[in-house]
């Protein structure tokens, strides 16, 4: 397993976003209008009034810093924005920013380690909000061999590994799809963190060319898959996995809340025999 320090740098907050004068009001309107949510639902919702939330949002009120703090509860928004919302609004952020290599964060690095380590020989791995790989476990390590070093080091980034020409995309029997399933969820992330690295990532990945001479047809013997399979073709033989993603619930550091943990599980038997026998 290998496990590497992720910072402030590594993350979408390069570029937060910053308060541009006119308070919280604009930036909560906008978070308001993305769940679409009227101001009588959110003001429900947080005990307050439609009067109040129209007040905030053009300005006309300064809300207090535990009524920022409801509201962006209230409208789901990630950690990283709700300091945002509290700078907008003249108060100090809320949520601190460890340092994963932070003896703070010792127990949930072990944790992790652990946790990752306890699913092999299926392959498990860690990421931040922009794909950094800060996790790994040995499963992750065979899928990856013959991966050229440029692409491993320093800071490999999940994305750009499954993707490029170069790294697994040429191995993987399904790739259209499972490309098309990537950029969605990278979509879905840029439409609720507005990150400029998250945005810039997307549009490196996306204008990868699919390699010549991908193998797109069916599997050799039909299997009744219950979720879309990765299938990736290893030392000359096909592997099937459905991945599953994880995070913190009710994380309080914005380290701890980009933090996603992805498990790879086996998607036929005959790709859990092949793997249970490497271990044997």
């Amino acid at each position: 397993m290998t496990l590497v320090a992720s910072g402030p740098a590594d993350s979408p907050a390069a570029s937060p976003t910053a308060p541009d004068g006119k308070g919280a009001g604009p930036l909560l309107r906008a978070w308001r209008e993305r769940r679409r949510i009227s101001q009588l639902e959110l003001a429900l919702r947080a005990d307050s009034s439609a009067r109040h939330i129209s007040f905030v949002e053009t300005g006309r009120a300064r809300p207090s810093e535990e009524m920022v703090l409801r509201l962006a509860e209230h409208l789901d928004v990630p950690v990283r924005e709700r300091n945002a919302l509290l700078l907008a609004a003249g108060y100090a952020p809320h949520y601190p920013e460890t340092p994963l290599d932070d003896p703070a964060l010792d127990a949930l690095r072990d944790g992790m380690e652990r946790l990752i380590g306890g699913y092999e020989p299926y392959p498990a791995l860690v990421v931040d909000a922009t794909y950094t790989v800060v996790a790994a476990n040995r499963g992750i390590a065979m899928l990856l061999e013959g991966v050229p070093e440029s692409l491993l080091a320093p800071a490999p980034n999940a994305m750009r590994l499954t993707l490029h020409p170069e790294g697994l995309a040429p191995r993987i029997r399904n790739l259209r799809e499972w490309r098309g399933h990537l950029l969605q969820q990278m979509e879905r992330q840029i439409a609720l963190h507005r990150s400029a690295a998250l945005r810039e990532l997307y549009e490196e990945v996306a204008a990868y060319p699919v390699p010549a001479g991908v193998d797109e047809g069916g599997p050799a013997e039909p299997v009744a898959y219950f979720a879309l399979p990765l299938r990736i073709e290893h030392e000359g033989r096909v592997l099937s996995f459905v991945s599953s993603i994880s995070t913190f619930n009710t994380p309080m550091d914005v380290t701890v809340a980009e933090l996603a943990i992805e498990t790879f599980l086996p998607a036929d038997p005959a790709t859990a025999k092949y793997l249970q026998s490497l271990v044997g």
